[in-house]
């Protein structure tokens, strides 16, 4: 084989790849170094100085996101930087308001409004419009359901208690407006809860519950469930707010095939007089927590005029040692026939402690309810 010779000549390799190489490095170190100045001119309003030395604290990354206005503070950095810092969160107690009772009207002129009254706004509307200074409200109704929201397991278990969540809290507002707010239950006329809870009823002979002469279910007046259950119903009642409590059908019944009732223990006339007023003495004393709601109790003419009532088991002399005033359906008697009658009964101020339940007000200076039902 020939030998080659170059005559001088070396090989072209092309550009030396090194070069190029070092080349770029050069600008990505530049461009690296120009991104770090940059930085530290940008971070360094977050640089921050305390007892653990130096350190970042950037908002963005701060845990749960950058603090509202009310929890920064700025502080000046031993850098000359501005540190942020949260602060604690100021935390002011909600003030828990304290019941005020509405003045008591010094004439009662109460008008009764439908449960919606209890939350559209239009209560005092309607109170102006019926021409008095009171309102009433129909809190557990004879059907037995209750006008509000209640914790008590006799009313979950029958179903009876209101449901919309919010109507306690505007039952609240309502009675803290400047109105006199009265509340209205029916005891033992409750036509609902007998039929869910039978343990609770007045029975027939044949063992069934028995109604009165508007088909009307009631429960035992007897049975310390019950009187436990209206107890607790008329406390809920007084802590909402209410001014006064008016209790309705709150003795044995008076009307109807009273004939059909089971005799016996749950229904002993000789008993009556003592129930009725132990039951009374309950709720008053129940209520001694609430001293400015006032407790009223219906009657009827009948007791009123002879001053007791074997029947029912209500008498002047046990009312007059529970109730504030005693509530009684306009009969044939007058204002002033009633206020004589309990005057002759040991009433110390009849004119303010008599209220006349009526269908239409009634005379000036007399205290009256109208009542729909």
């Amino acid at each position: 084989m020939s030998r080659r010779y170059s005559y001088g000549y070396g090989s072209y390799h092309g550009r030396s790849g090194f070069r190029t190489f070092l080349k770029i490095l050069i600008v990505l170190l530049m461009i690296v170094l120009l991104l770090a100045v940059g930085a530290f001119f940008f971070l360094e309003r977050y640089l921050v100085y305390d007892t653990d030395g130096a350190h970042l604290e950037i908002p963005f990354f701060q845990w749960g996101g950058s603090p509202s206005p009310s929890q920064v503070s700025s502080q000046p950095s031993p850098g000359g930087g501005l540190a942020v810092v949260p602060s604690p969160p100021v935390v002011t107690p909600t003030p828990i308001p304290t019941p005020t009772p509405t003045p008591e009207p010094q004439t009662l002129q109460a008008v009764q409004l439908p449960r919606t009254a209890l939350y559209d706004g239009t209560a005092a509307q309607q109170m102006a419009s019926g021409g008095g200074n009171a309102v009433l409200f129909d809190m557990k109704a004879d059907d037995g359901t209750l006008g509000y929201i209640s914790s008590l397991e006799i009313a979950k278990a029958a179903g009876v208690s209101a449901s919309d969540p919010a109507l306690n809290a505007a039952i609240q507002a309502l009675c803290q407006e400047d109105l006199y707010t009265i509340a209205r239950v029916s005891c033992f006329r409750d036509h609902t809860t007998p039929r869910k809870l039978n343990r609770l009823s007045i029975k027939t002979n044949s063992g069934y519950n028995w109604s009165d002469e508007r088909e009307l279910r009631w429960m035992s007046p007897t049975n310390q469930e019950v009187q436990q259950y209206i107890t607790g119903i008329c406390v809920e009642l007084a802590a909402l707010g209410f001014d006064e409590i008016v209790l309705d059908n709150a003795a044995y019944p008076t009307a109807g095939n009273l004939h059909y009732i089971k005799k016996g223990s749950a229904y002993d006339a000789a008993q009556f007089s003592t129930i009725v007023s132990e039951f009374y003495t309950q709720v008053r004393t129940a209520l001694a927590v609430y001293p400015d709601v006032k407790l009223s109790i219906v009657t009827d003419a009948e007791t009123v005029a002879a001053g007791t009532n074997t029947t029912s088991g209500q008498s002047i002399a046990n009312l007059l040692q529970t109730a504030d005033r005693l509530w009684i359906p306009a009969g044939t008697e007058t204002w002033s026939q009633y206020v004589q009658q309990l005057s002759a009964q040991g009433m110390t101020d009849p004119v303010v402690q008599l209220v006349v339940m009526t269908a239409q007000a009634g005379g000036p200076g007399e205290n009256w309810a109208i009542v729909t039902q």
